[in-house]
């Protein structure tokens, strides 16, 4: 209902128009240009300024100047680059994106969660709080894999990926600037099932789990490409060997069965589902590869032939009015609060999901009575009184 009065009234406002201003033209562009190509074209006519949606919102009344569609271009695409563990996604996802103009996020990880807003980082409090009320990262993962938090480590990282997918978006929508990721929440699933094989996890963290998917990732919208770098299994556990770190080498994790599941994950459900949404390319990337190869196949595929209304491809990036662009663009500005908020599905039926009241009275007593969680963040410490508040961007992560 109030899409419907939102468009009414912007016709009312721009008779001059016809009221097209609520119908869109805008189409999704052909084809992905690298920079080779960009750079023999004509220069392209200027773009509005990128939106400053870290310090602002983008209300509605915004969007009645500040048409979004206006800052798209072939390039306003979110690429994904997916692969097992080691094989090379973060180099091949850095020269990606510097060579199609686009903005990379690195893979998330537990960073989102830990590391507060302040600076400080949750995991230096560890050696003070009970066992069962500490970090555990990645690294702690490798190191002893069938612990009681491994299945909440997993969730977490869902939460970071998720929540990082949004913070893309939200960056695309307001620059027109194309983003590349490594790995997103479609892709979290083939650690959790591989997990689930190898028994490190109970089948009571699985069922969380996809409660919690099912409750948000059909509020994200599909990426235009997926990548994916195939490496063998012997070959990824060369790869650990080479690049030698403790927990990895020394760990239980990373044996040859969890790969081997992952690697099937990836293989029969991911990569079969997300081609049903989005372009798929897939390289041997065994020995390595070259970007410059990628790009020319990239520049190749036609991403404005998937018209029909019944079209899965490309499905989610078909909006036919600018409204919709403008609502779309408000809910990954504005909302990000709403969107994790979807992740609070209370489920008590799981121990190993649980923290006691004590161990979690422990944890609170030690990091809240730290001189850096005195105050609130954003308040003065000692530049002025509690209810002075210092500046605080508006778009931070949420933790």
């Amino acid at each position: 209902m109030a899409t419907l009065v939102r468009t009414t009234f912007v016709k009312v406002l721009t008779p001059a128009q016809g009221g097209k201003i609520a119908a869109c033209g805008f189409v999704q562009h052909r084809s992905i240009m690298g920079k080779a190509l960009r750079e023999s074209l004509p220069p392209p006519p200027p773009k509005p300024a990128p939106f400053d949606y870290v310090n602002k919102d983008y209300t509605w009344l915004r969007s009645l100047m500040d048409r979004t569609t206006h800052r798209m271009d072939e390039n306003s695409k979110v690429v994904v680059v997916e692969g097992t563990v080691a094989s090379k996604k973060t180099a091949f996802a850095k020269c990606l994106a510097e060579d199609l103009g686009m903005k990379h996020f690195p893979e998330a990880n537990m960073d989102l969660h830990y590391i507060r807003p302040n600076g400080v980082d949750l995991r230096s409090f560890d050696c003070q709080i009970p066992e069962d009320a500490r970090t555990f990262d990645h690294v702690n993962f490798n190191r002893n894999p069938t612990h009681r938090h491994a299945g909440n480590f997993q969730i977490m990282m869902y939460i970071a990926r998720y929540s990082q997918y949004i913070d893309a978006l939200a960056h695309l929508f307001n620059t027109g600037q194309g983003v590349v990721l490594e790995r997103s929440p479609y892709s979290d699933f083939v650690f959790l099932e591989a997990m689930y094989n190898q028994k490190y996890i109970s089948k009571g963290v699985r069922s969380v789990y996809y409660e919690l998917r099912g409750s948000t990732i059909e509020e994200l919208m599909r990426p235009h490409l997926v990548i994916y770098l195939d490496v063998p299994v012997p070959k990824v556990m060369e790869a650990i060997k080479c690049r030698n770190l403790d927990h990895e080498v020394n760990g239980k994790a990373m044996t040859a069965p969890y790969l081997t599941e992952v690697e099937r994950q990836y293989k029969t459900k991911y990569l079969r589902d997300i081609s049903t949404h989005a372009e798929l390319l897939v390289y041997d990337w065994t020995g390595g590869g070259e970007v410059e190869v990628v790009v020319e196949d990239i520049e190749r595929l036609n991403f404005d032939k998937y018209t029909e209304r019944e079209e899965p491809k490309m499905k989610d990036w078909r909006l036919p009015r600018e409204v919709e662009w403008a609502d779309q663009r408000m809910l990954y500005t504005n909302q990000k609060d709403y969107l994790m908020n979807l992740l609070a599905i209370p489920r008590l039926d799981v121990p190993e999901l649980i923290t006691s009241a004590d161990d979690s009275y422990e944890r609170e007593k030690v990091i809240y009575g730290h001189p850096d969680f005195h105050y609130l963040y954003g308040y003065n410490s000692k530049d002025g009184p509690v209810l002075t508040k210092n500046k605080v961007p508006k778009y931070y992560e949420y933790v």
